[in-house]
């Protein structure tokens, strides 16, 4: 099994593995079934053993289970452990009604979460967003008294953009921004990396696979009871033609000897030191071929052709992650 190297999260910032385990599918988030608790214990054991120590949770998965899964899995070896957690989320019956990032709030959630993850201080500390709803200082700045306070060790940021991140980062230096990234969803290469990289900011990329698209599993048409018919991306003609695109992922997985899904975590991996793919993961058989992804290189010739195939506006229509 590959080896997992560890690399400075951000300019001068914490050791932690190259790759990440994202620990939401293992609880029921948007009204999907929660996976077998042991066995979910027993991924994120797994996985500290193999040198993955990021672990990335939020206090609003599951309503709280997922921090309560992490807190049984670490009990005992929180020093194997770097726990990421994201707040600010709002979900009731299943349902994201928005966000509460009032400073008051977010003294609220921290205590919450320490109790359930059993810790004392946590690692990474993230709204899951920002909206503008509260003043982005008000936001930071709270985070940035607990950093004092020795409640949280670093501030992260998700799913913001390029000036966010220049004002987030004025405010207090900021570690990490989690932002999804795969080579189906590149819009962040034009503003939001390069701004990253420019203020020193490690990147935790989730989604990979662009939601299962680059998986080389998925088929058209899609039940009518799945989730992705709520993106025009897995929508008619759209996901017909972007099917097509995946062909030729699957084709070079297939000559290298790997799985498209390797080679979409590959792919990410290779786009700097500084990005650490993020793999959600719910089941121990995962975890082999999620390590093995990142031993994998790309010739010179063969990124050429992923990147001019799946060039930024390649894939048709939308997700989530262009809001």
């Amino acid at each position: 099994m590959t080896t997992i190297t560890k690399i400075a999260l951000g300019k001068n910032g914490p050791l932690v593995s190259k790759l990440g385990l994202g620990c939401m599918r293992m609880s029921s988030v948007w009204g999907s079934r929660a996976n077998d608790e042991s066995e979910s214990v027993a991924t994120i054991q797994m996985a500290l053993d193999n040198g993955i120590n990021f672990l990335n949770t939020g206090d609003f998965y599951g309503s709280g289970h997922n921090e309560l899964l992490v807190g049984k899995a670490i009990n005992g070896r929180r020093d194997d452990a770097f726990i990421s957690v994201k707040f600010g989320g709002i979900i009731y019956g299943g349902k994201f009604l928005g966000l509460d990032l009032r400073p008051v709030a977010i003294k609220n959630f921290i205590n919450y979460s320490l109790v359930r993850l059993g810790v004392e201080t946590i690692d990474l500390y993230q709204p899951c967003r920002l909206d503008n709803s509260v003043p982005v200082e008000d936001v930071i700045g709270t985070v940035a008294d607990l950093i004092k306070e020795g409640k949280v060790r670093y501030l992260g940021v998700s799913e913001i953009t390029a000036e966010q991140l220049r004002k987030a980062h004025s405010v207090y230096p900021v570690t990490a921004l989690e932002i999804g990234y795969s080579l189906a969803d590149r819009q962040i290469e034009s503003g939001l990396l390069p701004t990253a990289k420019e203020l020193g900011i490690g990147v935790v990329a989730f989604a990979n696979t662009a939601e299962g698209l680059l998986t080389g599993e998925m088929k058209a048409p899609l039940a009518a009871d799945d989730y992705h018919n709520h993106f025009s991306r897995f929508q008619g003609e759209n996901l017909i033609k972007n099917l097509e695109k995946v062909e030729v992922l699957k084709q070079m997985a297939k000559e290298k000897g790997y799985t498209p899904t390797q080679l979409a975590i590959a792919w990410v991996n290779a786009q700097g030191d500084h990005i650490m793919p993020l793999v959600s993961m719910s089941r121990r058989s995962r975890l082999p071929e999620n390590i093995q992804a990142m031993g994998i290189v790309f010739t010179p010739e063969e990124m050429k052709i992923l990147n001019t195939h799946f060039s930024p506006g390649a894939i048709a229509g939308g997700t989530y992650l262009q809001r």
